[in-house]
């Protein structure tokens, strides 16, 4: 449950997102090479502090918590802005923390909670989202992450494999970074090769909690973000319903119409309630975040693609169109079902 200062918060992140990521300017920075708009970035790390949220202090951050951080996570869903808050503020930034490099997080977090740098975590092999697409020997790294979120544009890689976590340069010898194609087009994701590429390990202690840990905080940012997105589908239809006229009536007071809304709702407001225990429990480092996560990952994939898919019928033929944003959410919620890998059913994941 929110708080009136998150209420407040949020308030003011969603009153600069109604201002410069309408569907308009979205659908610009989408067709750039670098996927967001640059400006929008900045307004929201220097106007609202987004990317300095769950950093701590002493890192140049504000010292909350991932609440918060994924709090802005929803609303950016409700917009589809591009803007790195998922990749680089939430991911690059945790990922970093965990870490545990002290040297390291000094000389990169604070630029991260300015907006300055950007950082992608390179932890995909190309069956999955796991450590075991690229390999370390003797300082240097071999092999290639898949799926890298905002990959193409980061100013810091941060690459998961077995034997740790490393720092690369994007632009060091060795390291091929090319676009890759997605469904999803205002959301940019990248296929990085590393050919003996030189990199710089972070922290030194046992890699192995990293990446569940690192997972359960994706996930619980996705199921955030589909929450966010679900609550624009429906407030979308909502308005359409109101204002369509068929057979001389609205159809918002069709009766089967209304029904269909109101399931929409019961879908949405359960998936609210997933993602708010999700978040909270991934927050706190609960024990209960593991299965917290997993109940979130599920619903809210659902949820939002159902939703999505129903905005689409109750729009009619209009909501196929690329001039109308309902297929971008159909697309988001397709992609996102997929992003950061899906989880096994509970009988079969180890505990």
């Amino acid at each position: 449950m929110t708080t009136a200062e998150h209420q407040e918060f949020l308030a003011s992140v969603r009153a600069l997102l109604t201002k410069h990521a309408g569907s308009a300017a979205v659908r610009a920075a989408m067709n750039t090479e670098l996927g967001y708009d640059p400006v929008l970035w900045r307004l929201l790390c220097e106007q609202t502090g987004v990317a300095a949220l769950a950093i701590p202090q002493e890192y140049g951050g504000f010292g909350a918590s991932l609440v918060e951080s994924l709090l802005v996570v929803g609303e950016l869903g409700r917009t589809l802005a591009g803007v790195p808050m998922l990749g680089s503020a939430v991911l690059g930034a945790q990922a970093v923390l965990l870490s545990g490099d002290a040297t390291a997080c000094a000389r990169l977090l604070p630029e991260v909670a300015a907006g300055a740098r950007t950082v992608a975590v390179c932890w995909a092999s190309e069956s999955g989202w796991d450590e075991r697409g690229v390999h370390e020997t003797d300082g240097v790294l071999t092999g290639t992450a898949h799926y890298v979120l905002d990959g193409m544009s980061a100013d810091t890689l941060v690459v998961v494999t077995a034997s740790g976590l490393f720092e690369v340069e994007p632009r060091a010898a060795g390291v091929t970074r090319r676009s890759a194609p997605t469904m999803d087009p205002t959301r940019k994701l990248a296929e990085i090769t590393f050919a003996k590429a030189p990199a710089r390990r972070l922290g030194s202690g046992d890699p192995a909690p990293v990446l569940p840990r690192l997972r359960n905080i994706a996930w619980a940012a996705v199921a955030a973000e589909q929450v966010g997105a679900a609550d624009r589908c429906l407030e979308m239809t909502v308005d359409y319903a109101k204002s369509r006229v068929q057979f001389g009536r609205v159809i918002g007071s069709f009766q089967a119409l209304k029904h269909r809304m109101a399931d929409m709702y019961v879908l949405l407001e359960s998936a609210r309630s997933a993602s708010a225990a999700a978040t909270a429990s991934v927050a706190a480092n609960r024990p209960s975040a593991a299965e917290d996560v997993w109940v979130a990952r599920v619903h809210c994939s659902d949820a939002l693609t159902t939703i999505a898919a129903e905005t689409i019928q109750l729009h009619g033929g209009i909501a196929i169109t690329w001039e109308h944003d309902a297929q971008l959410f159909f697309k988001r919620a397709h992609a996102d079902a997929q992003l950061f890998g899906t989880p096994q059913r509970p009988s079969t994941r180890s505990a």
